[in-house]
């Protein structure tokens, strides 16, 4: 009986025979120094949408939270169980990040199922529970009839994105460090369809396609 999945194994022998000696010193001084990501990203668990995979980046540059719709629920020390506000605690003030970016993405399951009244999710369950924090953003959306079911998913996928904005600036620590212009926060969605990026102007709130050099 094997002790992972067979596709797992594989994987990791190729990440030891392909990438790892060519990053063998960088992960040794990660494993000696430490890890100091400049950058927070939080994004959805869909495994259609890794975001070191989408950004291209290397072992220590991203602290990465993902959960189901990359959502962040307000301030509230209240003595729960709190794992993307502890993460969060953890990068502004432990780690020192200096940027924190909320990233979404088209067709999120998590997405769907709070626009849908017949969902078989059920509201006292832990992903009903999780998802009723866009519950009055969905409503609104899907009682509209001049949008079709595409358009009012992508819609409450990106309003969500700001959502999640307004609420990290909930938290004392980020709103004191954003002040002093010591933290800046980002919001983009990402196409899983197309590859597109979309990344969200902090000035309008509005998504668009970031120009390259």
């Amino acid at each position: 009986m094997a002790h992972l999945p067979d596709h797992l194994l594989k994987g990791y022998r190729n990440f030891m025979t392909t990438r790892y000696p060519g990053e063998r010193d960088h992960y040794r001084s990660l494993a000696r120094e430490g890890q100091a990501p400049e950058t927070m990203l939080i994004a959805c668990c869909d495994s259609r949408s890794a975001p070191e995979v989408i950004f291209d980046s290397a072992p220590g540059e991203l602290f990465v939270v993902r959960n189901v719709a990359n959502l962040v629920p307000p301030y509230e020390p209240d003595g729960e169980f709190h794992s993307t506000s502890a993460s969060l605690e953890f990068a502004v003030q432990s780690l020192k990040v200096k940027n924190i970016v909320v990233m979404g993405h088209g067709r999120c399951g998590g997405i769907k199922a709070a626009l849908s009244p017949s969902s078989p999710l059920s509201p006292g369950d832990f992903i009903g529970k999780w998802m009723s924090l866009v519950a009055p953003a969905a409503e609104s959306i899907s009682g509209n009839p001049m949008m079709t079911p595409i358009e009012r998913q992508t819609a409450l996928e990106r309003i969500s994105v700001r959502y999640s904005l307004t609420n990290l600036r909930t938290f004392p620590c980020v709103q004191i460090l954003e002040q002093k212009g010591r933290l800046s926060l980002y919001g983009a969605w990402f196409d899983i369809s197309t590859g597109e990026l979309w990344a969200m102007n902090n000035a309008t709130g509005d998504f668009e396609r970031p120009e390259f050099d």
